[in-house]
């Protein structure tokens, strides 16, 4: 029996080492702001570039508590034309109303799972990127909206307009 104990702890010991290393790695970490001296927890802004849509890049800033098995669910994402958008690349992407993941990232070695989830808004010519967790916390799912237009781009269509009125 205190060899199986040894074993299970061992084997949590490595998930919990893994996590960390995986979570340190996973993302493009572009600012990191610590709350205060008495605190393990710092606001991490990442940047995040669309595979598909390579002319938007978002920014998300959220809390990570070091030394926990679980970051908060908060977090905050904005997102920007900073390259070229062409009809060829909205072409390529999801347009179901549910839209498509473009990132995740583990926030809790108990399934909680930040996505961000890009869906595109035929009628008004905007690509919306909702970034939520995955896990109820003080009864709320967790989450936060930004829109990218593409009026001034190349894939904005004034057919589309001219069906609206």
């Amino acid at each position: 029996m205190l060899k199986k104990i040894k074993i299970y702890g061992s084997i949590f010991i490595l998930l919990v080492i893994a996590f960390f290393i995986f979570k340190s790695l996973s993302r493009n970490e572009v600012g990191d702001i610590s709350l205060g001296f008495f605190t393990l927890k710092d606001i991490k802004v990442s940047s995040l570039g669309d595979d598909k849509i390579s002319g938007v890049t978002c920014h998300i800033a959220s809390i990570e508590a070091n030394l926990s098995l679980s970051d908060p669910s908060d977090s905050s994402i904005s997102c920007r034309q900073t390259g070229n958008i062409t009809p060829k690349m909205i072409a390529t992407i999801n347009k179901s109303k549910s839209g498509e993941v473009v990132f995740k990232q583990s926030k809790s070695i108990f399934f909680k799972t930040m996505k961000v989830r890009r869906i595109y808004d035929a009628e008004n010519q905007t690509l919306l990127y909702l970034s939520y967790t995955t896990k109820e916390t003080d009864g709320s799912y967790k989450h936060s909206l930004s829109t990218v237009p593409l009026w001034g781009t190349k894939a904005y269509t004034e057919s589309t307009i001219m069906l609206k009125n």
